[in-house]
């Protein structure tokens, strides 16, 4: 409970006292016998849409990760203010514009209407740090046209030297000290994005009223509503959010070296596959050739569409020199539509010219559409027969040479480039195979036709099964990221293009630079995640069920030379699911 926070006799609720909790620019708060409404509004994701970190850019421990408080030495990501300043293009620009787009806009309606109102104190509530955030939320909030009478962050103690165990804490011990200056208030009103914690303050508010009847009153009962507002998840840039975090990470390691304990971090990549990248314009196109039965829900569905694969890992470089390197343009042009077995839609495509060189992994050159529950992309490959593409849907899209990636950070490690692209040390490749280790026979024949079918330019081995690519499906765990690398179970959260289950505010977060902008591919892609569908492995399982693949097939290599027998790639196959 909020009175029992403090030692000793309570303090004196008087203006002056009241007014040590406020950054805001004012000398005197109203009288108290004028005020007879109290509204109290939260900042992030109630008033404003602050940023969260990307769940199409991060991995699932790296996002609860960045929110823990004791992981990084400036806080991490709601006590960095460069990531609240990084919004929209940035403070410079985004304050002349008041932060168009990224308000509540019925909340900061009701903040207008508060200010109006002449027996009503308007208070915003935070907890951001009081260290850090003062000069850029009064800006923000100014810039809007909001003027509240207290704007109330988080101190590191209270202005009785109170100290707080949380978050919630704080706040609870601020709302106990307005209620008990205004007492001449008979109803106070909170605004809150947080299911958790609108049930909190509806609690506090029950107790303090329990005691105001039946306990030691005070100031008597007053009537406590607080609002349920929905929230508004929100990213940054992906260019500008690896920065800040690289900043972040900078910082850290400096104050590491300077004698502060804790591990060095970096940021590190995870590839998933490398493949011919296909715009959304063009897999919204592509969908469309999907010819899916009628009674079929979305549910059931995992749509596609977005790559022509290449290889189901990263690329070696000789691969990527055979077609054209990262960022190279693909024209194709579809040529064929099928299904296999009512669970794999795809198309077949080839490029323009037909001369032009191209690498797949699959039998021939595809477009993994849409899959059922439970189908593998891998199955693609099993295709035998495809339908010609009516007249009236024939079209051609571009392509680009590219990666699907998810970043990571991790603790500094002594690694080569292409090792730290797998997050599991205890299954990663020490060295980087030759890359025609696995199939000798590619070597002198980049212009092979397939033998599945005639691909004039094409440059492809000949597995025994074809591998689809990976879409945009891949689920992220619930962390809450509650400190070290990893998070326990959390809500969904967003709007518009899907919420995710990694928020964390910081209510959520328990007590306890500057820097170079980080090398960035443009080439670089990220993944959409709409739910989790059980059945499809995380990406950490996939690259672990890769590299334990991998160290078999290692071991049926060296098995046959010592039996003096060859290597043939088309053997053992790393399965792509």
């Amino acid at each position: 409970m909020a009175r029992n926070n403090a030692n000793g006799p309570q303090p004196p609720f008087t203006l002056t006292a009241l007014n040590r909790w406020s950054v805001a620019d004012r000398e005197q708060l109203p009288a108290v016998e004028k005020i007879k409404v109290l509204h109290v509004y939260d900042f992030d994701n109630t008033l404003f849409n602050s940023p969260l970190p990307n769940p199409k850019l991060w991995n699932g421990p790296t996002l609860g990760f960045l929110q823990s408080q004791d992981v990084f030495a400036t806080g991490g990501w709601w006590h960095d203010s460069r990531i609240l300043a990084a919004t929209g293009e940035g403070l410079e620009k985004e304050e002349p514009r008041a932060w168009e787009g990224w308000w509540n806009e019925k909340v900061a309606e009701l903040v207008q209407l508060s200010m109006q109102q002449k027996d009503a104190l308007a208070v915003l509530l935070t907890g951001r740090s009081e260290r850090g955030f003062p000069e850029l939320i009064k800006k923000m909030v100014k810039s809007k046209g909001l003027d509240f009478d207290i704007i109330s962050l988080k101190p590191a103690a209270g202005p009785n030297n109170q100290r707080f165990s949380s978050t919630m804490n704080f706040k609870q011990v601020f709302l106990e000290s307005l209620m008990e200056t205004y007492k001449a208030a008979e109803e106070i009103r909170v605004y809150e994005d947080r299911v958790k914690h609108t049930k909190g303050f509806r609690d506090f508010f029950t107790d303090y009223n329990k005691r105001q009847i039946g306990g030691a009153p005070t100031r008597g009962p007053i009537t406590a509503e607080v609002v349920q507002v929905a929230d508004g998840a929100t990213q940054l840039d992906p260019v500008t959010e690896t920065a800040q975090v690289q900043r972040i990470i900078n910082d850290h390691n400096r104050a590491r070296s300077n004698g502060q304990h804790g591990p060095r971090y970096e940021i590190k990549k995870t590839v998933f596959y490398t493949g011919y990248l296909i715009s959304n314009t063009d897999t919204a196109k592509l969908l469309t050739l999907a010819q899916l039965p009628a009674q079929m829900r979305d549910t059931e569905m995992k749509f596609l569409a977005n790559n022509v694969l290449i290889t189901p890992r990263p690329c070696q470089q000789s691969i990527l020199d055979k077609v054209g390197g990262m960022g190279s343009k693909t024209t194709w042009e579809v040529t064929g539509t099928a299904v296999f077995e009512n669970k794999i839609w795809a198309a077949r495509v080839r490029p323009i010219p037909e001369t032009k060189k191209y690498y797949t992994e699959n039998p021939v050159p595809m477009v993994v559409l849409a899959l059922r529950k439970g189908a593998r992309p891998i199955d693609a490959g099993k295709i035998q027969n495809w339908q010609p593409v009516p007249p009236e849907k024939q079209f051609v899209f571009e392509s680009t040479v590219g990666e699907k990636v998810l970043l990571r950070i991790e603790p500094e490690a002594q690694e080569t480039e292409y090792e730290s692209l797998f997050p599991n040390k205890t299954h990663k490749r020490k060295h980087a195979p030759d890359d025609d280790s696995a199939n000798p026979s590619r070597r002198d024949a980049p212009h092979a036709p397939s033998t599945a079918a005639p691909t004039r330019g094409g440059y492809q081995p000949n597995h025994s099964a074809g591998r689809g690519g990976r879409g945009s499906n891949r689920g992220q765990r619930g962390n809450r990221g509650g400190g070290g690398s990893r998070g326990n179970g959390g809500r969904s959260r967003g709007r518009g293009g899907g919420g995710y289950k990694n928020y964390q505010s910081l209510d959520d977060v328990g007590e306890k630079g500057n820097g170079t902008a980080p090398f960035y591919n443009a080439a670089v892609s990220y993944e959409e995640f709409p739910p989790l569908q059980k059945q499809y492995q995380t990406p950490q399982q996939l690259v672990q069920q890769q590299f334990q693949q991998y160290q078999q097939y290692q071991q049926q290599l060296q098995g046959k030379s010592a039996n003096g027998g060859g290597s043939k790639g088309g053997d053992v196959e790393l399965q792509y699911f």
